[in-house]
């Protein structure tokens, strides 16, 4: 399955893939001054939810002027912002905006092909490129390359230490696990089915909480057979899977899986999934439901 046919299936539920940008600009500069040395943008486009996110927890919601229809609804916007074109934005309607900055995802070329934002950066729009990061760490730089852009540093620290506060409330309990479960977290259900294996932030969520991947061997988005999900026999499963009526009773219902050490204890668990799916600060949510999932004896207090 290519990547392009994957990711469009699922982008209704999640914005993730491997990274295909390598840079983000970075910038230290103080408070009211953009990343750039010119004025903090007033006028901002945000091209992905995970982008729209973190604006909007920088509280600057209010300056988005359009955003994908993948970020109407997020709290901190406009309700009746226009609606980008994920996958093919128009780049003449974008300029006819008139926004100081375009905050724009790797995703966004898909469509195109090509960058669809090069006109409005020979007319001198600023855009940038925010990577689908795929660890915790790189979700930080995130944050502050958009706070930094927007000229706000000091709300992206904010937002860093508020999420690594509740990671580390997480972690610390995880640490003093030693039966690491073995776990299936299924992002897209059968008969295509995603997971994934290491160097995603999901499965270094799985680890902070104590469990283990049961893919972890493997590397990336991966599409397991059923065989595969069997062999493994998951004490756990878990999905954020909400673009079908019962997700939880499909994965009950297919065949062979009722002899799994999940389902024969009844662990199978359905997860938010906009906090598992996007990478940004709201990421906790869904690390304290795995938490409480996978380990309630644990984390049930």
């Amino acid at each position: 399955m290519g990547k392009l046919r994957l990711f469009r299936g699922l982008l209704p539920l999640l914005i993730l893939a491997a990274a295909l940008f390598t840079g983000c600009e970075k910038s230290g500069k103080a408070p009211g001054a953009a990343s750039s040395g010119g004025p903090a943008p007033l006028r901002i486009v945000s091209t992905a939810p995970s982008n729209t996110e973190i604006v909007a927890d920088l509280g600057l919601g209010d300056r988005i002027i359009a955003a994908d229809k993948y970020s109407l609804g997020i709290p901190g916007i406009a309700p009746a912002a226009p609606e980008i074109d994920f996958f093919y934005p128009d780049p003449e309607a974008l300029v006819n905006l008139q926004p100081d900055i375009v905050i724009a995802s790797e995703h966004n070329s898909f469509g195109a092909g090509e960058d669809p934002f090069k006109l409005l950066s020979e007319m001198g729009i600023r855009v940038l490129y925010i990577p689908t990061s795929q660890s915790i760490a790189a979700i930080r730089q995130d944050i502050m390359t958009i706070a930094s852009a927007l000229g706000v540093p000091e709300r992206g620290e904010s937002l860093i230490r508020e999420m690594d506060r509740e990671i580390e409330a997480v972690a610390a309990v995880g640490r003093t696990i030693t039966r690491k479960k073995p776990v299936y977290f299924e992002i897209s259900p059968f008969p295509n089915p995603v997971s994934f294996g290491r160097e995603t932030f999901l499965n270094e969520m799985l680890e902070i909480t104590g469990a283990r991947n049961i893919f972890a061997g493997e590397t990336g988005w991966i599409a397991p057979s059923a065989e595969a999900i069997l062999e493994r026999n998951p004490e756990v499963i878990l999905t954020n899977v909400n673009f079908i009526e019962d997700p939880l009773g499909e994965i009950k219902g297919r065949q062979g899986f009722a002899d799994t050490a999940a389902l024969r204890n009844g662990a199978v668990y359905l997860i938010d999934a906009d906090s598992s799916s996007r990478p940004t600060h709201r990421l906790t949510l869904a690390l304290r439901q795995i938490a409480l999932a996978v380990y309630p004896e644990y984390y049930g207090q």
